[in-house]
């Protein structure tokens, strides 16, 4: 007997150069940026991915990709007996002379992927959002509609569609795309709720024969940006072709109503911020302790978190933080903050609004606040920052939304 359940393959795109993550995009491509301590941002896009049940992924990388392909390589690795695999697919001209022109050449330049697959669905993911999607439920949703293309969409309030792509629902049929907005100044509230409209999440589903004829052709075209949000979603909406789906519609195993439907794009400094915000409050708005769908990932061979009491016998205080394996506090003060694995906070040192990435040392005395530090930077004793911007600026830190921000190996300015 055939199986009647239609084959599947997942592409997540993750070859953006993260300009605006700055200078934690400086040494390595944005999906492979550090985030809640043991993560990559690539792991919630995969494990979205695999729960669902989709199990052949490929990765399409361009930019600084070594950090992300090792660990993509290194850490989803999945059972080849059964023809399981996420791999990961460098650039590689196929075409032409050309790296990757936007994330719709991407896919055109590894169409050997699909030929080769021969899948009836594609899966197309984003590889830098924080959140959680059962994608198996939109690509339900996506055959039962008959469309070709389908687009996930969160709602978002009306005064905020300048900051994204808009989807203008058929009034008629709120399931299907009557236009495609590009950050609108004055759109039209959703049918069921004037007030809110549904902004693209950069993740598609598409019959895979229409994804290969869409992406041909538009290779093809002059003036084309080349882009699954600015051309090929487009060119669907133009034949009616484009259905969307309501992130609302879409139910997580182990959710809670606060943490349901959280979405989090962290492309700016202050939005990635402001996600591990999100992370270490008391009741957090996005849980990582949801063991029916868990973020995968690996951090190596790191020892316990340790908190111990400074010489003087001072006792650490730590609260609202989230403390990696191999994190240990001597002394110290934490609050609001997540230590990443082999972060050393020191006797007498104060951490309160911080994300210190792996190999962060705060010497005796120092205070962090409200800041990003990358890997391996050592705070001085007694030094301060973000206490002063100024002075921060003035050091060569970067200095952004209130924060401030050293960058990978960053020397402490004498």
């Amino acid at each position: 007997m055939v199986s009647s359940r239609k084959k599947v393959l997942a592409i997540v795109l993750a070859g953006g150069e993260g300009k605006r993550l700055m200078p934690l995009t400086a040494d390595r491509a944005k999906p492979a940026v550090p985030f809640a301590g043991i993560y990559r941002l690539i792991d919630f896009a995969l494990s979205n991915v695999v729960n669902s049940g989709y199990l052949q992924v490929v990765v399409l990388t361009q930019y600084k990709s070594h950090s992300l392909d090792k660990h993509v390589t290194q850490t989803w690795r999945m059972s080849t007996m059964l023809g399981n695999y996420v791999a990961p697919v460098p650039a590689q001209q196929r075409v032409g002379k050309n790296w990757y022109l936007g994330s719709a050449d991407a896919i055109y330049q590894s169409l050997n992927l699909i030929r080769d697959e021969k899948p009836d669905i594609v899966v197309v993911v984003g590889a830098d959002h924080v959140y959680r999607m059962d994608f198996h439920q939109m690509v339900k949703a996506h055959t039962a509609s008959g469309a070709a293309c389908t687009v996930a969409a969160i709602r978002q309030p009306i005064e905020m569609a300048d900051q994204f792509g808009v989807i203008d629902v058929h009034p008629d049929d709120p399931s299907k795309i009557r236009e495609f907005l590009e950050k609108p100044t004055d759109p039209v509230g959703l049918p069921d709720s004037p007030g809110e409209v549904l902004a693209s999440m950069g993740n598609y589903v598409f019959d895979a024969d229409a994804l290969v004829e869409a992406v041909t052709r538009d290779a093809t075209e002059i003036g084309s940006k080349h882009d699954m949000g600015g051309d090929i979603v487009p060119s669907f909406v133009r034949r009616q072709q484009a259905g969307v789906y309501d992130y609302k519609d879409n139910d997580v195993a182990g959710s809670t109503d606060r943490d349901r439907g959280y979405w989090r794009d962290v492309g700016t400094l202050g939005s990635y911020y402001a996600a591990h915000m999100d992370v270490v409050s008391p009741l957090p708005i996005f849980n990582l302790y949801n063991f029916d769908w868990p973020v995968y990932t690996s951090y190596g061979p790191q020892p316990p978190a340790k908190l111990v009491q400074g010489a003087a016998g001072v006792k650490p205080k730590v609260d609202e933080a989230v403390l990696s394996p191999g994190a240990v506090v001597i002394g110290g003060k934490v609050k609001r903050s997540v230590l990443s694995p082999g972060v050393f906070v020191q006797d007498g040192a104060e951490v309160n609004g911080a994300v210190l990435m792996n190999g962060v040392r705060v010497g005796p005395g120092a205070v962090v606040r409200n800041a990003i530090i990358d890997k391996n930077v050592v705070v001085p004793p007694g030094a301060e920052i973000g206490v002063d911007l100024d002075a921060d600026r003035a050091r060569g830190f970067v200095v952004e939304d209130g924060l401030t921000i050293l960058g990978k190996d960053q020397v402490f300015p004498a």
